[in-house]
Formats: C-alpha cells, structure tokens, sequence
C-alpha cells in the first residue's frame, strides 16, 4: 500500500502541538491557571496529559524508525537503539548538572559535585522508554510486546500496592502516597536521596526507575497506532474505531481510578489508559479535520516545532535556565525582571504569566522556523 505524505501530517501536527503546550506549561513567569498546572498529586490536569503525549509522540516516530531497522543486521539495530537511548539520557543527565558550576559566599567558582546531581529526569524517561520499548517491538512479535504491556501495567499495579506503604489508596500515607510510594522507595535504596528531584519539598522522582515500567506502555501505544494511522488513517471506520478505544480507555482508566488513583507523579497504570485514550481522541480529531475535512492551513505552525521536536525542547530547557542565572535588577533574573516589569505590568497576575509563557513558547518557535527553512532537522 502506498502511503501518501499528508497521511502522516496529524502526527506531526500532534507532535508539534505537544511540544509547544509543553514549553508553555513549563516556563510561566509567575501563577498558572490551574489547567497549566499538574495535579498536586492524585488527580488529572490538561498539563498532565504533556510529558505522556510526548512519550506517545516518540512511539509514532519508531513505526516510521522501525522500517529501515527491518533491513539492517541485529548488532546494526542493537547498536542505533543503543546509542541513541544512552545520548538522550546523557543529555538530560547534563541538563540536570547545567550549570556545572557554582560560586561559593567566598566568591570562588566550583564544580557542581556529582554525588549531588539528580540522575533521572525528562529526558532520562524519554531514553529509558525508547530504548526498551525499541528492543520489544523489534525482536518480539506483536502480540509478545502486547502481552508484556498488559503484564506491565497490572505488575506495577501489584509491585506499588504490595511495597507501599499499608494503607487504603487514597489515604495520605498508603502505598499510592507521596511518602509510602513503592518507587520512592527504589529510587532510595538505588541512588540515594541527594540524586532525587527535591521540588515536592522531599526527596522524590516523579521519573523514578519504578515508575518508568508503564510508562513503557505509553511509546508502545504510540508506535502501534502510527502503524495504524499509516494503514487505514483515511478510512472513517478506522477513525471511529480509534475514537471508539480512545473512550474506552479512558473509561477504564476512571474506573480503574477508584482503587488505583490516577497519578502522574508515580506513573499509575490507571494513568497510563488515561492519557493513551486521550491522545487516541485527541489524534482521531486531527485526522478528521485535516484528512478528512482537508482543513490544513493552520498546521504549518505545529508541524515547524514538530520536525525537531527533541532539539526546540531542549533548547527550550537550556535557554531558560541560563536567562534565569544572569542577574538583573536587585534579586531578579532576566526571567524575574522582564515579567515583573513587561507581562505583569500590562496584564497583572496569571494572564501576565501565561503571557510570558507563551511569548517564551514562540521564541523556541523561531528558532525552530529558521532551522526549518535552512532544512536542519537535528537528530540524536
């Protein structure tokens, strides 16, 4: 079957999109409205749909990957997946670290110490699920990786249940809590707390090793409907069926909620069928406006992020912590200095905040613009 290019075009569109909400939720200048926040811990947001779209979007990019993997020999495959799993993890690594240095009150300059540098992260989740996810759907048969998946989500159900904390779901010190969580516990015993993120106010890593198995299941989503999307994404019983297991999910996910909460944080299973059947809803829209009712025009803005989706959110990260270390004015950063005097002048508050948000969202989009329109499409 021959596969036109504007049958991939809502993947890229998806891509893109996700890409540029995530740079808004990431980088507002002050209070968010609450859909620009994630939940402060069981619960659901729009935010919270981000990083697990980006893992779905890194699955519709291995069912295009996977094609040239077919014709190269097993150390060939082994050696791309390989390299490519360890530099993405490499690079959040060093973001983790960045800057490397500090100043010390007697004023000299020293290294950021390494035995303080968080492992895991973003990016880090990002390789991890990639490479594991790459190695399944290559060597395995499809109904193996499926299996798997299954055995995934209903494995972490039991490992979180059984090495937390005792106590109901729901209860602040059970075993779905931020303290009595089975991957904090993990992530303890493996790295130690001065190697976790500290942003909940405790040692925590919301990307911890635990947490990282179902999210597994989120990139071999992704790859199984980008094969599916390359298939039958013209025909309408295609798209009501995607439409049709995009509700079900989510269904299942609520419903599944009640005993096992629905948590980004520590990744829940329930979360997972959450945001997979989100992303099947909100790519079958896509495809219907833009295959089926050929409404196009505006994708060019998403599709410019969405061909070097890796680099505009790296770039995104690295920009904004070094506009957050020049000083400038008494106790502010540039970040802190043009929204107090700019967004929240004009706009006070959380408007001035989104403001900033997306004002910083289309500078990574020009920058994304120009590498487009010189054809650099840079790729780990």
């Amino acid at each position: 079957m021959t596969l036109t290019k504007q049958r991939f075009l809502p993947l890229d569109v998806f891509r893109g999109m996700t890409i540029c909400f995530m740079i808004i939720v990431n980088t507002p200048g002050g209070p968010s409205y609450w859909p620009l926040e994630h939940a402060v811990f069981n619960g659901f947001t729009p935010t919270d749909l981000v990083f697990p779209s980006f893992l779905f979007a890194v699955g519709n990019a291995i069912s295009f990957s996977m094609r040239k993997y077919e014709e190269l020999g097993t150390s060939a495959v082994l050696t791309k997946i390989l390299k490519r799993t360890f530099l993405i993890f490499l690079i959040g690594y060093l973001l983790s670290w960045f800057p490397f240095f500090h100043q010390t009150d007697s004023g000299t300059w020293v290294f950021n110490p390494l035995s303080h540098t968080r492992i895991l992260g973003v990016l880090q989740r990002i390789a991890l699920c990639y490479g594991i996810a790459s190695l399944m759907i290559h060597f395995l048969s499809r109904n193996t990786v499926i299996a798997l998946s299954v055995v995934f989500l209903l494995g972490y159900w039991f490992l979180a249940w059984y090495f937390g904390d005792p106590g109901s779901p729901f209860s602040p010190d059970g075993p779905y809590s931020l303290h009595g969580n089975a991957d904090l516990k993990l992530d303890r015993w493996v790295m130690g707390d001065k190697h976790l993120y500290h942003g909940e106010g405790v040692p925590f890593d919301p990307e911890g090793f635990l947490s990282t198995i179902p999210s597994i299941v989120n990139v071999i989503a992704g790859y199984y409907t980008g094969l599916f999307i390359q298939k039958y994404g013209k025909e309408s019983k295609a798209l009501l069926k995607m439409l049709g297991v995009g509700a079900l999910l989510v269904i299942i996910a609520w419903t599944w909620n009640m005993v096992f909460p629905i948590n980004k944080k520590i990744w829940t299973s329930s979360f997972v069928l959450n945001t997979v059947g989100l992303d099947l809803l909100i790519l079958g829209v896509l495809i219907y406006i833009i295959d089926f009712m050929k409404v196009t025009k505006w994708t060019g803005f998403f599709t410019t992020v969405g061909k070097n989706p890796l680099a505009i959110y790296i770039l995104s990260e690295l920009l904004e912590q070094v506009l957050d270390m020049i000083p400038a004015g008494s106790g502010n950063s540039v970040v802190g200095w043009i929204d107090n005097h700019f967004f929240q002048y004009i706009a006070p508050g959380k408007l001035g905040s989104l403001l900033f948000a997306i004002t910083y969202m289309l500078i990574c989009w020009t920058v994304a613009k120009v590498l487009e329109w010189k054809k650099i499409y840079i790729k780990v």
